[in-house]
């Protein structure tokens, strides 16, 4: 199984989705940015990295979310989702072709991966943003 941290960035009651490029596996399904954790890291430690490496934007972590388990059928993964601020950096993407700062309704609307599906509704359901 694949371990993978993920990062609900909320800023001004908005929530930021990336979508896919091409050149990754499921080309524009959109997702909660992040990546894969490594053997000796911290599911934390990983979305520090992640983010700053996709996004070139710094982080701090407030809680964790619900994790996920998904099978994918060629990859199992689990889905590690925390709640997270920026304290640096401009958004510019390295691996994504796309992304969107959504309300509640916008985030309703996109074609998002599978595995982050079950988070997109726990950010609704606890009621993160308006």
């Amino acid at each position: 199984m694949i371990h993978v941290s993920c990062a609900v960035l909320i800023q001004s009651k908005k929530v930021l989705a990336v979508r896919r490029s091409a050149a990754m596996k499921m080309p524009g399904k959109w997702e909660f940015p992040g990546g894969k954790v490594e053997l000796d890291e911290t599911a934390e430690a990983a979305l520090i990295r992640e983010i700053q490496e996709e996004l070139n934007l710094g982080i701090a972590i407030e809680k964790p979310l619900s994790p996920v388990e998904y099978d994918y059928g060629t990859f199992p993964i689990r889905l590690i989702p925390f709640l997270v601020q920026v304290v640096s950096g401009e958004l510019q993407l390295t691996e994504h072709d796309a992304f969107l700062w959504c309300n509640r309704e916008q985030m309703q609307q996109l074609d998002w991966a599978e595995a982050d599906i079950p988070i997109m509704h726990e950010v609704i359901f606890l009621d993160l943003i308006p």
